[in-house]
Parts: structure tokens; sequence; C-alpha cells
């Protein structure tokens, strides 16, 4: 009878328990209970796209191919990923392009990308629409949040990425410049190029004509450029060209479409547009931008300010 009476207890305290929360199982392989079971291979495909919220990423160091995309997607063992601005939304119907393979087991997520090689991921679910990826052999975790296609904002992501989309191309060519506004010294800029770099990132500017192939070109100045928001419009940014041995030159700049910009001088009052030659697709990190949060930009600059 007490033992009876003991069960009984255990089974009662349990139940308290387990009442207070809802747990949700992540395994490989699915089991009768719809409500508390569901597969790692499900979750990461709950969402067609999976933007990398890099500004919430612990540890040191990074993961190459998570650290330059904007989103990832796993579609039947395939990884794709939206590496550039340029074509973002569009390119491969908003997905990007296939960067690697992938495979879920234990419990576990395996990624073989083309460049970087394999990487065993730990998963955990944050919430109902985000997942962190963990990567114990670096101690290196990053933050995913879900969405569709047809609900995420692809232009709110481009930009708040300007800076980066700048440097998808080999050069912009000044190709057109307005009747209007005072003679500057800007005017005789015909191309800019733009790297990843400390803050925002390197620039440099070449006077050489128009026509020019983007790896001929004599750069003749260089410096820092910094792009920064317009209070109250998303779309309008100021570009900040910090010539290394000159004064600063100061521009409203206007995103055209893919390959075009257009940079508004405020000093004299001119209009410019540049077009990108040299498109860069990104698929190694070795050849582009990887992505910075905004603490690691500002400690960037402290440290360029000290020269």
């Amino acid at each position: 009878m007490k033992t009876i009476k003991l069960f009984f207890g255990f089974a009662l305290l349990a139940t308290l328990f387990t009442s207070c929360y809802q747990e949700v199982i992540i395994e490989d392989t699915n089991y009768s209970d719809p409500y508390s079971v569901i597969t790692l291979d499900e979750l990461i495909n709950s969402y067609e796209l999976w933007y990398i919220d890099v500004e919430r990423k612990q540890g040191n160091g990074n993961i190459p191919f998570l650290q330059m995309a904007f989103t990832i997607s796993f579609r039947n063992g395939e990884l794709y990923a939206n590496n550039n601005l340029v074509g973002f939304g569009s390119q491969g119907n908003g997905f990007g392009i296939d960067v690697g393979y992938y495979d879920t087991y234990n419990g576990t997520l395996g990624i073989d990308h083309d460049i970087d090689g394999y990487y065993n991921f730990q998963v955990t679910q944050l919430n109902n629409f985000e997942i962190e990826l963990y990567f114990p052999q670096q101690n290196i975790s990053y933050v995913l949040e879900g969405y569709q296609r047809n609900t995420f904002d692809y232009n709110k992501v481009f930009y708040r990425n300007i800076h980066y989309f700048l440097q998808e191309y080999e050069a912009w060519e000044k190709t057109y410049t307005s009747e209007y506004g005072n003679l500057n010294e800007f005017d005789y800029e015909n191309h800019l190029g733009f790297l990843p770099g400390g803050g925002d990132g390197n620039f440099r500017s070449s006077r050489d004509p128009n026509g020019t192939h983007p790896y001929d070109l004599y750069w003749d100045y260089t410096g820092i450029y910094n792009v920064d928001d317009v209070y109250g419009t998303e779309t309008l940014k100021y570009l900040t060209l910090d010539y290394d041995y000159f004064g600063n030159e100061y521009f409203e700049l206007s995103v055209l479409n893919d390959h075009r910009i257009e940079l508004f001088h405020n000093a004299s009052g001119t209009l410019y547009e540049f077009t990108g030659r040299g498109y860069i697709q990104y698929k190694n990190a070795g050849e582009g931008k990887l992505r910075k949060s905004k603490a690691e930009i500002a400690e960037s600059m402290k440290k360029i300010s000290k020269f």
C-alpha cells in the first residue's frame, strides 16, 4: 500500500512540474506525438530564409560563410546564401546562390561549404522564429531569424547595408555630371573604388579617362569612406570621402538601381552619376567583405582616429 501511495505522489509532482512549461524537442526522427516533437530538418525548413543577425554573434573570430551572408536557406540538402546586395531579392528567386550542402543527424546540423569546408553545429530553437547555431570547436554562435520570402523586407536589409553594396564592384565610373553646380576638384575624379577595411571601408579614386578597364586604373588618391543615415528616410544616405592628405568631400547618396548610384555634392551643388564596373560575386570570404557588427565598426574607427 505504501509503495502505491509513493508512486502516485511522484506522478502528481511530475504532472505539476510539466504543466508549467512546454518544451520543444528536436530529434532526427519524428515520433507519434505531434505536439512535443519536431525534427531538426523540419525546424530549419520551417522558413525559406534565415537572416543572420551579426549583432548577436557570440565568441571571438567568425565562421566565414555565415559572417559574409545576409541570409541562408536550406533546400533539399543544398545550402543557399545571399552574399551580395547586387541582385538581392531577385538572384536565385530570392534564395541567392548555391554555396554547399547540409545534413542533419544525431540532433546536429552538418554544413559542407564549397569554399570554407565542413562545420558541425548544435542547433537551439530560441522561439518560434529564431534559432541559434553553435560551433563548439571555436565557441562561436550565431542567431538566425526566420522569414518567408513573401514577408522578408529585402529593401530594408539593402538600405541598411549600402556600405557593403558599394564594395561589390571593382570600380564605379562617373557616367554623368550635371550642367548646374559650381566647378570643384571632384569634377576631375572619374572613378571610385570601395574596399573592405577600417570603419565602413577604404576608398580610392582615379582621374583616368572613362572607358579605362577597372584593372588598369591608376588610383590617384586613397582614404576612408563612411555611410550615414539621413533622418526621416531609409533610402537617402550621407557619403563622406575622407581623403588621406586632403579635406573631406560630402555627398548625398541615392541608389538608382543595382549598378548605378547618384551622388549630390553639397558644397558645389553638382549632381553626379556613377555606374558599377566589374561586378564581384561573393562566395569566398577571402574575395570580399565580411560583415561587422556596429560595435566592431566603432572599434575600427577608434583605431583609425589614433593615426
